[in-house]
């Protein structure tokens, strides 16, 4: 099984599902207040690079960077859940930091749920760890920071 990571368009039919699917499991785990998702129309600004996982012509995975001065963060990253195990996180955080060196960005930087603990995981094994509130985040009850230096 290959994976393939693409430039994608958050309003395609298949990164729809999987971000309409993503910020729907982020709801029923988190009251709005703890919820920084960014909406699709959100997601087609020109700071944010989006990128698509197709494995077979299925879209399996998205994730996105925001640029910031002197970072960028992480945002929409989601795999099916069908489709989780089969690399698809791998790649697309790959793609996300190749596509961070190549803009010249030296930190990545993410928030996510407390209790995503696969995320934690795929995270990790991509050499970020755990850091204080960044941006306009502030420290709340259901946030985990992470970075990694490029």
């Amino acid at each position: 099984m290959i994976v393939r990571i693409e430039r994608g368009d958050p309003r395609s039919p298949g990164a729809v599902a999987l971000l309409t699917a993503s910020h729907a499991y982020l709801t029923s785990l988190y009251p709005p207040e703890d919820n920084y998702f960014l909406s699709i129309d959100a997601l087609c600004a020109p700071d944010i690079a989006f990128f698509v996982a197709v494995i077979d012509g299925q879209t399996t995975g998205c994730a996105a960077i925001k640029t910031f001065d002197g970072y960028c963060e992480i945002k929409s990253m989601f795999v099916d859940p069908a489709a989780r195990g089969s690399g698809t996180g791998a790649a697309l955080m790959a793609a996300l930091e190749a596509e961070a060196k190549s803009l010249g960005i030296g930190m990545m930087k993410l928030e996510t749920g407390d209790t995503l603990d696969a995320a934690h995981r795929l995270y990790a094994r991509h050499g970020f760890s755990v850091c204080g509130p960044f941006g306009d985040y502030v420290e709340g009850p259901h946030s985990v920071f992470m970075e990694k230096r490029l």
